[in-house]
């Protein structure tokens, strides 16, 4: 019974996405908005996690703020003569600020690392993926408030740089990543939208193959961490490849859409911004190579009983060796365009 109305609200929230993103009018995309959110919120209350309800609820009041906000700034532009189109408009202010909350950008984040720290890593994937889909769509769709986007820009990089240090939670590790690839993404729509569409694609794709791992070993904390990889060699390299990825190296296929971001930014007379971004993304990059070097450096005798992964690893292996070859395609492509 369970599998049937996980199916039934995964549907809803699959259609409360593409209502907000192919609707006419604000009201559409307000309506799409919270068919979203009513149907993500039974899907990660769960009996298996006792923190769970208390995700649920914390992020129904932060999704219920936002979707007063949205209705706020619906209601201004009724009574107003100008439209989004206009820059820096009052309503589009308005607007653009319950999108940012709806998606946890900085510094309307505070939810955000909290409801993860309660969710499985299913819940999780949705929450750092296809829940952003719909506020960044809308985001696309109304007047580019500049001051308002750098300000959230800058402010993503600080805050998952500063506050995403020394955490053993593997899920708010995640988040503040989560808080930073924002960041990059709300500065590539800003320009162009297919570099947006490009960066999201490729983030799901790794962040996807992060969290397969996760649950397949079943852990959340830096120590499992620890303890898990020392089992499965081949999943270890794959995991530090992934994470180095994510950072955004330049050998891997994370690199490719800050690249594009970078250079997009640049021909857009925004070199300082590009400059500020690059710089406060390697105190990010810094808590990404502690995971990955205390993952491959730091050994234990411990025992430690974990599911065995070997059924899954031609599943991890083959969506592994995807994301990271993908670099030379993407390259080659780059260089053809």
């Amino acid at each position: 019974m369970w599998y049937l109305n996980k199916m039934l609200f995964s549907s809803f929230l699959a259609l409360g996405t593409l209502v907000a993103m192919s609707s006419y009018s604000w009201m559409g995309m307000w309506m799409g908005l919270e068919i979203n959110l009513l149907s993500f919120i039974p899907l990660m209350s769960t009996s298996k996690n006792m923190f769970s309800s208390e995700s649920a609820l914390k992020y129904f009041i932060a999704q219920a703020l936002a979707s007063a906000v949205l209705l706020l700034s619906i209601i201004i532009l009724s009574m107003k003569t100008f439209t989004f189109l206009e820059s820096n408009s009052q309503s589009g202010l308005i607007f653009n600020t319950s999108l940012l909350l709806k998606m946890g950008s900085a510094p309307l984040h505070f939810w955000f690392p909290e409801v993860m720290e309660g969710l499985s890593w299913f819940n999780s994937m949705i929450l750092l993926t296809w829940q952003k889909i719909a506020p960044m769509i809308l985001l696309s769709y109304s007047s580019k408030t500049l001051i308002l986007l750098i300000v959230a820009i800058i402010s993503c990089m600080f805050v998952s740089g500063v506050l995403g240090q020394n955490h053993l939670s593997l899920r708010k590790i995640m988040a503040y990543s989560s808080i930073n690839h924002i960041g990059w993404m709300i500065g590539a729509s800003m320009f162009f939208e297919a570099v947006w569409l490009i960066y999201f694609l490729i983030y799901s794709l790794i962040t996807l193959n992060i969290i397969i791992m996760f649950k397949k070993l079943n852990i959340f904390f830096m120590k499992q961490l620890t303890l898990s990889m020392n089992q499965e060699p081949t999943i270890k390299i794959f995991f530090i490849l992934n994470f180095l990825s994510l950072g955004g190296l330049p050998p891997f296929l994370g690199f490719f859409p800050k690249w594009l971001t970078i250079q997009v930014m640049i021909n857009e007379n925004f070199s300082s911004l590009a400059i500020i971004m690059i710089l406060t993304t390697l105190a990010t990059l810094y808590f990404y190579m502690r995971v990955t070097f205390s993952t491959l450096v730091l050994s234990t005798n411990s025992l430690m009983m974990i599911p065995n992964p070997t059924s899954h690893k031609f599943f991890i292996m083959t969506t592994n060796l995807v994301t990271l070859a993908s670099l030379i395609l993407s390259t080659l492509i780059f260089n053809i365009l």
